[in-house]
């Protein structure tokens, strides 16, 4: 089974604010704005909101509100999605082919070859493992993560340092892509001060 990455350029302090916001503007903009998606969401999820799963619209209005939220964890998925179409809505999408589809540990692999090159301030393994900001409860589906504009503005240095140190190691083509596909998204963060990426594995 294949999985996917999406990513988001955005303020991520800004973006983090959103949840318990309590912001009915924004949901009234959301809700004009994804109404096909919201509704194409809810048809696909009809069985977990026949077992009591919140419809999509109602996820994105515990989540603006900070609550409240089920206590089923099995529902939890429905609040990653709202706080992911928050970033859509928010953000930039960044082109992520190198790790859509992907399968198994690809991002560990990923991962290695960052480290590799001495590049260890972020993981795209976090965007699987990671969690959306508090009180949103945790899912599984969708992992989220986030590479805020600090561990961004390190990395980098840490990468110039390895060119400077001339330490270039062996590594397969297709991860030598992937690295630059980051470092690409990373350089786009730095070009707008406090934007960093927001990731989210699905």
């Amino acid at each position: 089974m294949s999985s996917s990455l999406s990513v988001y350029l955005l303020d991520v302090a800004a973006t983090r604010a959103l949840v318990g916001s309590r912001d009915d503007e924004l949901l009234d903009v959301i809700r004009n704005r994804f109404a096909d998606d919201l509704a194409r969401d809810d048809d696909y999820f009809s069985h977990a909101i026949e077992q009591g799963a919140p419809t999509a619209y109602e996820a994105l209005r515990a989540v603006v509100h900070g609550g409240p939220f089920s206590d089923d964890s099995h529902h939890a998925f429905q609040y990653g999605y709202a706080y992911k179409r928050l970033c859509e809505l928010t953000g930039s999408f960044l082109a992520n082919d190198c790790f859509t589809p992907h399968r198994g540990g690809w991002l560990d692999t990923v991962d290695q070859g960052l480290k590799d090159l001495r590049i260890t301030s972020v993981s795209v393994d976090a965007f699987g493992y990671g969690a959306p900001p508090a009180p949103v409860p945790y899912a599984d589906t969708p992992g989220c993560g986030e590479w805020t504009p600090e561990q961004i503005a390190r990395a980098l240095e840490e990468f110039e340092a390895t060119k400077r140190a001339e330490h270039a190691p062996p590594l397969e083509p297709e991860v030598v892509e992937a690295v630059m596909q980051c470092l690409e998204w990373m350089r786009h963060a730095e070009a707008r001060p406090g934007f960093g990426v927001i990731g989210f594995r699905s």
